[in-house]
Parts: structure tokens; sequence; C-alpha cells
């Protein structure tokens, strides 16, 4: 999202597939955990983990993520991932739930924020 920028359709954001119609809806529309990043004008890093699936906990966030970063004063950003990989950890401590019946993915990719 870039200051002045046009709409925002699921044709720009690349959610459109002619071979799997379906995905639009499954990754754009539907509610998901989502992991997005930003920049403020000030050059502050925005991250945002929302969990999902968990009706009893968080319902995810939908196509209008968007809208949130810009709330958030994000003038760059990005959606980094989802689901079940959407995980926070402060230093050992897991701090979210993620939405994969087994918890928290065995992988190591990861935003790392250093002192």
């Amino acid at each position: 999202m870039r200051r002045g920028a046009t709409d925002i359709t699921a044709y720009a954001e690349g959610f459109v597939y002619r071979e799997n119609p379906e995905f639009y809806y499954r990754f754009g529309v539907r509610r998901n955990p989502r992991t997005l990043a930003g920049v403020a004008p000030d050059g502050n890093l925005l991250l945002v983990a929302m969990g999902g699936r968990r009706p009893d906990y968080r319902s995810g966030l939908a196509s209008s993520r968007a809208r949130i970063m810009k709330a958030l004063g994000a003038e760059e950003t990005v959606n980094l991932d989802g689901g079940g990989s959407t995980t926070v950890t402060l230093g050992p401590t897991l701090v979210n739930r993620p939405s994969d019946a087994t918890g928290e993915r065995p992988f190591g990719d990861a935003i790392t924020i250093l002192p």
C-alpha cells in the first residue's frame, strides 16, 4: 500500500487465479490468521500477528488487512504469511495460540528482533 495508491482490488493484490476460482475466497475473503509487516513514515517497523480459526480466541483477518495497517500508520505494507505459521514468541515463551491443531509449527522461518 502506498500513499495515494489506487483502490485495492482482488486482481491488484494477486488473489484471482482463473485455474483456481476458490483461491480468492479461501485466501482473500475468508478470515484467516495473518502476519503483516509495515513501515510508518517515520521509519518505525510495524509487525502485526492476528490469530484465527479459533472462534473462542481470534477470528482472523479478511482482505481488510490493508485498512488495519493504514490505521496503524503504515505507509508500506506486506502480508508475510498466515495460517498455522502465524506464531509469536517473546524469548522462549509462546504468547499467541497458533491455529494448527498441533500448536506451534516445528520449522525455523522467523523474524527476529534483537535489542
